[in-house]
């Protein structure tokens, strides 16, 4: 008899790990296994226009990157302004209309529903839409810039270097924005109403509850948050590609951007591989730097 418990609970501890495995092979197909056919590539001369001259690399495609690149260190500048730019205004109009969408007034849901729909659309409607407002002969920015005289001829915002930056970054902020109202907005019905009630006894005022009481409240949303779109963001390719491919000379040719141009536009598949590579240890990197600094293990 204590046998057949034994065997029998033995085969309970099993089970959890039986139902999990189903999980673990789909993931291992669909994330694990890319991810080293991407490392086993970055070892390898692996071009699919010239065949006859794939083999085995080593290092060399990262001797390439490091020594040879001239785009390496301009895409990853252009990304870091990418990131930063994103990042930060959208966690700070996210707020503002998060702690708006907090508040009790008519129709409330139904605003919040469409606070929403930019980041419900695809990046390529978005793409569209966006570079049909900026266009130089018939988009709405131009109309509205000269009947209120800002502007006296129209301007071709996605084809100078001086303003296709800015340009591609107010599109993604109109689609990114929402993320964070939306999260921080869910973290935000999940404060006691005490404390701000203790508050008001003590004599805070509504900046001082933002501070000392909303703030801290938020800090395990903001720094998943925040992370989650510095990746996101860093890999963000499909708003830049429809709207400037890169361009005008390479001034929004953020890293993922140069990755996609060399891999998919130019067929190397091995030197995309090792940019690849590179970019991995750089967002790990990242993350785990941010995690430190923020010290969300205490948190």
């Amino acid at each position: 008899m204590k046998t057949e418990a034994l065997t029998n609970k033995q085969k309970f501890q099993k089970a959890p790990y039986l139902l999990l495995l189903p999980s673990f092979v789909l993931i291992a197909g669909l994330l694990f296994f890319p991810m080293a056919r991407i490392f086993y590539y970055s070892l390898q001369n692996y071009d699919i226009s010239a065949p006859f001259y794939d083999s085995f690399a080593g290092f060399d495609n990262f001797k390439r990157i490091f020594t040879e690149d001239k785009l390496f260190i301009p895409s990853l500048i252009n990304s870091f302004k990418w990131i930063v730019s994103q990042v930060f205004f959208q966690l700070v109009f996210g707020l503002g209309i998060a702690l708006l969408l907090n508040k009790k007034f008519k129709f409330r849901g139904l605003t919040r529903g469409f606070v929403f729909v930019p980041w419900a659309i695809s990046g390529v409607l978005t793409s569209v839409m966006w570079s049909m407002m900026y266009n130089e002969h018939m988009g709405v920015f131009n109309d509205i810039l000269m009947k209120i005289g800002i502007i006296h001829e129209p301007m071709a915002f996605l084809s100078s270097t001086t303003s296709a930056f800015i340009a591609v970054v107010i599109a993604e902020l109109w689609r990114g924005i929402p993320f964070f109202a939306v999260t921080l907005l869910a973290s935000l019905q999940s404060i006691p109403e005490e404390l701000y009630e203790a508050g008001a006894m003590d004599g805070s005022n509504r900046l001082t509850d933002l501070i000392y009481i909303t703030l801290p409240q938020l800090k395990k949303t903001i720094v998943l948050t925040t992370l989650l779109r510095t990746v996101w963001e860093f890999n963000n390719v499909d708003l830049l590609y429809n709207l400037t491919n890169g361009g005008p000379a390479n001034s929004t040719m953020t890293y993922s951007m140069y990755i996609v141009k060399t891999a998919v536009n130019g067929s190397d598949f091995g030197y995309g591989s090792a940019l690849t590579v590179v970019a991995f240890i750089i967002l790990t990197l990242i993350a785990l730097a941010y995690l430190k600094l923020s010290k969300f293990e205490e948190a």
